[in-house]
């Protein structure tokens, strides 16, 4: 299972965000074996496992080995459009989810589903555009593919299907509002601030900062 794709999204992440985990998440990712040993009844194409006891906080990714194995051989570096766009997605959020929850255990800071989907749904959006071209018709056509075109697992309960859409509907106005005031204008170094001003704020500030913006 070739894992450098994830490890080049998490130097991408920590580099944007200006934080460090210390760990590499190629040391994390475990197998389809392993994923459902750990979680018998779950089995979606990426998770994030975690463990807590005694004040230790225990992880393990996947992600869905197909995925990489299609990063691996359609670089999203090189060129990214419908043939690999939806593994990339896939290997962002897995990736975001563990830096996110490893630099917030590092801060001994709370973190919540919500916090942590949120993020990840920021983070998304932010790669791709960064990954592209940061010009206002690749974000309008991004926010529409990650925030407008969503689908949801069936499977997900009533809690989860919430949880999921305040996410993706917090995160799309955050992105609309980065694409007014930082894409079409041209302030990417302006953007990148405030971007890592945003990671660093709990859930309630960062609700807050997106009811303001919008």
């Amino acid at each position: 299972m070739s894992t450098q794709t994830l490890g080049r999204v998490q130097r991408g992440l920590e580099a944007l965000y200006r934080v460090e985990t210390g760990v590499e998440v190629g040391d994390f990712v475990v197998d389809e074996a392993l994923r459902d040993a750990l979680a018998p009844a779950r089995r979606p194409r990426e998770q994030l496992l975690v463990h807590e006891a005694d004040g230790e906080l225990g992880l393990a990714l996947f992600v869905c080995p197909a995925a990489l194995a299609n990063l691996g051989s359609h670089d999203p570096a090189r060129r990214l459009g419908d043939h690999n766009l939806g593994d990339f997605l896939l290997a962002i959020e897995g990736v975001s989810h563990f830096v996110y929850a490893v630099w917030c255990a590092r801060a001994h800071r709370p973190l919540s589903q919500l916090e942590l989907e949120l993020q990840a749904e920021v983070d998304k959006y932010v790669t791709c555009l960064l990954t592209t071209e940061p010009e206002a018709p690749v974000s309008a056509a991004l926010r529409q593919r990650l925030f407008a075109d969503a689908l949801y697992e069936p499977e997900l309960d009533a809690d989860e299907q919430a949880r999921y859409r305040a996410a993706n509907d917090n995160a799309e106005r955050y992105a609309r509002w980065l694409e007014r005031a930082y894409v079409v204008p041209r302030r990417i170094p302006e953007m990148l601030a405030e971007l890592r001003r945003f990671y660093r704020l709990g859930l309630a500030a960062k609700l807050a900062a997106i009811a303001r913006a919008a």
